[in-house]
């Protein structure tokens, strides 16, 4: 067999597509896998660069196979899919990962470590349950409405107010409806519990991670958007500068520009929501307290605002924020305030 410098690896479940290139590009492995052949072929094979598709379990491949001694990268499946030639198949799929593995100046997604996965699982546990009380605090508001009973939408005046209802003889409930609703505060109270034993969790994690204290000192940066970026970009050298970053983000303004004429839209939203989403929040805080404060950052944010409006000019914050917190980590450096 011929010398394969690149392989284009089609992962999935059971099967796996191998296409493996030589130097120059011409084809000369093609090869199906079941899963647990993976790692003996690739151990028994020289050293190569292998591309895979950013999907699920598409990390733990690549530690494995790093760990082998192959140079291992990631892409992203939009960048993949315009090097599809024909029909969608495996075989198609795992030669349109090889080809743009080589190119020079292609955006490869950041590995993981085990511990930035494991961080990243405890802020996607909490989001669902965030989501589920959400969720659950609107059907007990909406079921309560059907009585003629009326609860505020915040979280916290529904936990205090539901108890006062139930305890209400005057009201339209019968004794079934009670058992009922009595039910769903239960269910909402176990939901509070989860939710601070993640926070707890969260705590821990950010107290333990030099870096994530580094960046908390950026205003509207807290605990939780602090652990989240640091498990997604780790040290942050996947990226050469902030603007990267926060183009990766989705955080940059969207062009649709021809003939020498720059058209400038709405922001991109590629990348993780829930990071942007928790920047940009974070964001919201600063700029409502933007107006006590009288230093240069403050002035440039109270400018956009009346500029731009309020949304905007979070997003805007939230896009220089990104381009810090990228500078305080890739560059190891403190964070400066200003005066």
């Amino acid at each position: 067999m011929k010398i394969v410098a690149t392989i284009g690896l089609d992962i999935a479940k059971q099967v796996f597509q191998v296409h493996g290139a030589d130097k120059s590009g011409r084809p000369v492995l093609r090869r199906k896998l079941r899963r647990g052949e993976v790692a003996r072929f690739f151990s028994e094979i020289p050293p190569c660069l292998i591309g895979i598709e950013a999907s699920g379990s598409a990390h733990y491949w690549a530690r494995t196979l790093g760990s082998l001694g192959h140079t291992v990268r990631l892409m992203a499946p939009q960048f993949v899919k315009p090097y599809v030639k024909s029909q969608k198949n495996d075989a198609n799929d795992a030669e349109a990962i090889c080809e743009p593995v080589t190119r020079p100046h292609m955006r490869f997604v950041p590995q993981k470590s085990v511990d930035q996965q494991d961080l990243q699982c405890l802020h996607r546990v909490r989001s669902r349950l965030v989501a589920n009380r959400t969720q659950l605090i609107n059907q007990i508001r909406g079921l309560l409405a059907e009585y003629g009973i009326i609860l505020p939408q915040h979280p916290g005046q529904v936990r205090s107010g539901l108890p006062a209802v139930l305890e209400d003889a005057e009201n339209q409930l019968t004794g079934f409806g009670r058992g009922l609703f009595r039910s769903l505060y239960d269910e909402l109270a176990q939901l509070d519990e989860k939710i601070a034993d993640a926070d707890h969790r969260i705590q821990i994690a950010f107290q333990e991670h030099p870096d994530c204290r580094r960046i908390a000192a950026v205003e509207g940066v807290g605990p939780l958007i602090a652990t989240a970026i640091v498990a997604a970009i780790s040290n942050g050298h996947a990226f050469e500068n902030g603007r990267q970053f926060s183009a990766w983000l989705g955080l940059v303004p969207r062009q649709n520009s021809s003939g020498g004429k720059s058209r400038l839209l709405g922001i991109t939203k590629r990348g993780d929501p829930y990071l942007r989403t928790l920047l940009i929040h974070g964001a919201r805080s600063v700029v409502f307290r933007a107006k006590a404060k009288s230093d240069k950052r403050s002035l440039w944010i109270m400018d956009k605002q009346q500029r731009l409006g309020t949304t905007k000019a979070c997003v805007a914050v939230a896009n220089k924020n990104a381009r810090i917190i990228w500078s305080l980590i890739a560059r190891e450096q403190e964070y400066r305030r200003a005066a």
